[in-house]
């Protein structure tokens, strides 16, 4: 009964400091909601039935009830290919290939987005801890998450579900001009 009570202690206080290291991560971290100027596109606003219309099972989940898909098992974490992803909900450019790196969190993750007032950020407690949820500025849309343990340049890592974005492959002519 004693080493069943100590199990129990390890486990909790592991738990305790996995949290408590995800609170420092966010809070070092300041969301931001607010757009720098005056934004060039029109919000979506679309009912659920509409959404459900336009979207997957699996992008509803993910976009609109703000679900995570698994990890290693999605789209584009192994994706190497150059071009932008686009909101799958709404198709605004948010993250382009030459931010993505590998986080090995199995989630395609960037260091930035294309540009900051495409996207919002609000604190999330769903897991009963403070995380920076990351929102499409156009459609509201789930996206995934923000930390602070990212690489340089920014020390970001934008965590996002692949079922939440579009892969848009750069044109392989653009890509031969570039080189």
């Amino acid at each position: 009964m004693q080493t069943r009570a100590f199990l129990i202690l390890i486990v909790l206080v592991v738990i305790l400091a996995a949290g408590w290291s995800c609170v420092r991560i966010s809070a070092n971290h300041v969301p931001q909601t607010t757009p720098t100027e005056e934004l060039d596109f029109n919000v979506v606003d679309q009912s659920d039935d509409e959404w459900r219309d336009k979207l997957t099972a699996e992008q509803f989940f993910v976009l609109r009830e703000k679900g995570t898909e698994p990890s290693f098992k999605n789209a584009y974490w192994d994706e190497h290919r150059s071009g932008v992803y686009h909101c799958a909900g709404c198709d605004l450019p948010l993250y382009s290939s030459d931010t993505k790196y590998e986080s090995g969190t199995g989630w395609p993750s960037f260091y930035q987005p294309i540009d900051q007032d495409n996207v919002a950020e609000e604190v999330d407690y769903k897991l009963f801890l403070p995380r920076t949820e990351v929102l499409c500025r156009r459609c509201g849309g789930h996206l995934g998450h923000v930390f602070t343990d990212g690489p340089e340049p920014t020390g970001l890592r934008y965590c996002m579900n692949s079922a939440a974005l579009h892969f848009h492959p750069s044109d392989s002519a653009d890509d031969d001009e570039s080189q």
